[in-house]
């Protein structure tokens, strides 16, 4: 193999072209996103997306505000659905079905497929109902694993120790970083597989936000987590892959050290310098 065909299969690799079946990426927990496309009407806000995103692992979306990063965050769990004129085409596959099909539940993708959001939004009910919610909605009666469940899931979200005492106390009358913590204990006490954050700490100071950050690293090894954020320094710091999006595009993607040290395309490295963004 030459240096020209060197170069490319590099910048085949780096940009996510490579066979999405080969051997190296297989697995069965991965999501596959093949050939999605997303219009508001007549406008086209995704365009031909591609990407395989690995279990249990950290996926980072990074590029300049309005270029897709949200929308597509938002195709996991099809909460695209809600906006009307919204049309998707394209498959995103995990565990071998396709959940834009139209045979899927989507009470049970959302059940499969958490979500924190920019702003914290925790209910205005205890702290305690507040992870206990789902689980009732989801016609959980038995006292005891609701209670078991609050337990695990606010540990696991590092809030236990802050608010074992309290949890008679109003969700909204926590500081903003343990709001986004209880927000997180929300989403995990069902039990998902995938973990959707969008921006989740642009509203939180520097300590909420590294709490939050160590958070996202001791919780990779139990879940898929898909991570918007506008901070490639934060990007740089808790995620395994990255992808950079440009006007609906993704241009490129591959591991968080590749794109950040050694990008292949000029406008990832153009983004990444500070030259626009």
């Amino acid at each position: 193999m030459n240096d020209t065909q060197v170069k490319a299969k590099t910048r085949e690799e780096a940009e996510g072209l490579v066979d999405l079946d080969a051997p190296a990426l297989a697995s069965g927990d991965d999501i596959v996103v093949s050939k999605l496309n997303l219009f508001y009407g007549d406008f086209q806000a995704l365009k031909d997306i591609n990407i395989r995103i690995p279990e249990k692992k950290v996926q980072a979306f990074i590029g300049p505000s309005g270029c897709g990063k949200s929308t597509f965050l938002r195709c996991f769990n099809r909460m695209n659905d809600l906006v009307e004129g919204c049309r998707v085409e394209g498959q995103i596959i995990l565990h071998d079905e396709d959940i834009n099909s139209k045979e899927t539940d989507v009470v049970a993708l959302r059940t499969k497929v958490g979500m924190v959001f920019q702003q914290p939004n925790p209910f205005p009910m205890s702290i305690f109902d507040n992870v206990a919610y789902g689980l009732r909605c989801q016609g959980v009666k038995d006292k005891k694993l609701i209670q078991d469940r609050v337990e695990i899931s606010l540990r696991e979200a590092a809030l236990w120790d802050e608010v074992k005492d309290i949890l008679h106390r109003s969700g909204t009358s926590l500081s903003g970083g343990q709001q986004q913590r209880l927000c997180i204990a929300r989403a995990i006490a069902l039990e998902p597989e995938i973990i959707l954050m969008d921006e989740p700490t642009s509203a939180l100071d520097p300590l909420a936000t590294s709490r939050i950050e160590d958070l996202v690293m001791e919780l990779k090894g139990e879940f898929t987590i898909i991570i918007v954020t506008h901070s490639m320094a934060q990007a740089a710091r808790v995620s395994d892959r990255t992808a950079f999006f440009l006007l609906g595009e993704i241009i490129e993607e591959g591991e968080t050290d590749q794109i950040f040290h050694l990008p292949q395309d000029p406008r990832t490295e153009a983004y990444i310098s500070g030259k626009f963004g």
